[in-house]
């Protein structure tokens, strides 16, 4: 009867598993990158395009992938929740986009990397410049991805690439900065 009593006990005691929370696009997650997602497209219609036709189309911040690099610093999601912000990334970019499909790619790789440098990084003596050399590098990977992509299979011409590696690492520059400046405050307002 002992023993009947114990197996009971076993079986009527919770069961708990450890796992590692990698962020979760939960409502509030998902609220924040709503109006991220919605402050970049209004400011890839104004800002980006002043910039642009000030600087002869040098310099045009992508404030879209600012916004999903902002959302992945702060919510620090895993790789599968990365990867559909950045396809939802490439969706909305594809309402502006001049040439359609390259950012559908392009995006989701980078929200890819932008994850993997936050999981790697985020405990370590360089999380201080995580938002600013993280959002430079995502950037610059996405940049690339598109060049390759526009140069290869629409222009027909690689050497295009190099024309436009100038403007990606421009436009890198300019989002890493974005970021850098945004990353705390939004935090500290979300009190994250």
């Amino acid at each position: 009867m002992s023993q009947q009593n114990t197996n009971t006990a076993n079986v009527q005691q919770a069961r708990t598993v450890a796992a590692v929370d990698h962020g979760k696009l939960d409502l509030k997650a998902l609220t924040l990158y709503a109006i991220l997602l919605a402050a970049g497209f209004v400011l890839n219609l104004t800002v980006s395009k002043f910039f642009s036709g000030l600087t002869g189309g040098f310099l045009s911040p992508e404030f879209i992938i600012a916004a999903f690099c902002l959302e992945i610093l702060i919510i620090k999601p895993n790789i599968g929740q990365a990867a559909v912000i950045g396809l939802l990334a490439g969706v909305v970019i594809q309402i502006t986009a001049s040439v359609k499909g390259p950012d559908l790619i392009a995006e989701p790789v980078a929200a890819v990397v932008m994850a993997l440098l936050v999981s790697a990084l985020s405990d370590s003596k360089a999380k201080g410049l995580l938002p600013l050399v993280g959002t430079f590098i995502v950037t610059f990977i996405s940049g690339i991805i598109y060049a390759v992509i526009f140069s290869f299979l629409i222009m027909k011409n690689p050497a295009f690439v190099g024309v436009m590696a100038p403007v990606v690492a421009a436009t890198g520059v300019a989002n890493a900065i974005i970021v850098a400046a945004l990353h705390l405050p939004i935090k500290k307002a979300l009190k994250l």
